[in-house]
């Protein structure tokens, strides 16, 4: 049950991405799969490589997993920034 609050939560973050240019590598499809894996990997890690069961999850269980699921945008976003520039498209900004 901890890996599907984990990967919920992944997912709720990811929802806030439509507020930020689509500068992720593969796209909105790409930033979701960022969001999720570093959640769920962010989350096992600092549960010490177990997933938590049914009768061991909480709300914070599922808090554990936001800042994951921001390091895995973070990285996503930087390589999708990377491959613009390698591909000559003009420095990305915010506009």
């Amino acid at each position: 049950m901890g890996m599907l609050a984990w990967a919920m939560m992944g997912l709720a973050i990811w929802h806030f991405t439509i507020w930020l240019p689509d500068r992720f590598w593969g796209g909105i499809v790409g930033a979701l799969i960022g969001a999720l894996i570093g959640s769920v990997v962010f989350a096992w890690i600092i549960n010490g490589f177990s997933v938590p069961g049914r009768h061991d999850t909480h709300l914070l269980t599922a808090l554990d997993a936001i800042p994951g699921a921001l390091i895995g945008l973070a990285i996503v976003w930087f390589a999708g920034v990377r491959n613009e520039r390698a591909a000559g498209h003009g420095e990305p900004g915010l506009a």
